[in-house]
């Protein structure tokens, strides 16, 4: 049996803290760069269509949502809030309820909770997709003016620092 030699009882660890690094790196790079929100119509559970584009010139909030999703359902109240403070202003706020999730849940969730923004369903997963593939809820997208995404949240996002994001949207 030979020893280890001691060269190279550092290499994959170092290797490995490399790898990590980079995909932090791109990971963080791809959550804050900010880049075109994708050309998509959402189908409101009314049946309206309305497009990104149609939007423009307004701060967009798109939240990616399930009714069996605990975090969905406990931040859900903060987001009517917030939507409620910043509406006059001109933030608009489309909650899109994931493919999987039951339109009968969805529209009783949306009934009983009196959610005031549109609601739309997902049903082909097309939209979460579009959005760079969602598949985590609740994963909510903050859409500049100009139809750039200047913040994406996975998870429940801090609402006081949003709340400051939107503030500075708004008056720009």
């Amino acid at each position: 049996m030979t020893a280890p030699n001691p060269s190279r009882t550092w290499f994959k660890p170092a290797a490995i803290g490399a790898v990590v690094l980079a995909l932090a790196g791109i990971g963080y790079a791809s959550f804050t760069a900010s880049s075109a929100a994708p050309d998509v119509t959402f189908i409101s559970i009314t049946g309206d269509k309305i497009s990104t584009q149609s939007m423009r010139g307004k701060v967009v909030m798109v939240n990616f949502w399930a009714t069996s999703c605990v975090t969905c359902v406990k931040e859900m109240p903060q987001m009517v809030e917030t939507y409620e403070k910043y509406k006059g202003q001109g933030l608009e706020f489309v909650a899109v309820a994931m493919q999987y999730d039951r339109p009968d849940y969805v529209l009783n969730f949306t009934e009983t909770r009196k959610l005031p923004f549109i609601v739309a369903i997902d049903a082909a997963g097309d939209i979460a997709r579009q959005f760079g593939d969602v598949t985590l809820t609740p994963t909510t997208f903050l859409i500049d003016k100009n139809g750039k995404i200047i913040k994406r949240y996975v998870g429940e996002p801090e609402f006081p620092v949003l709340h400051k994001l939107i503030e500075k949207e708004l008056a720009g």
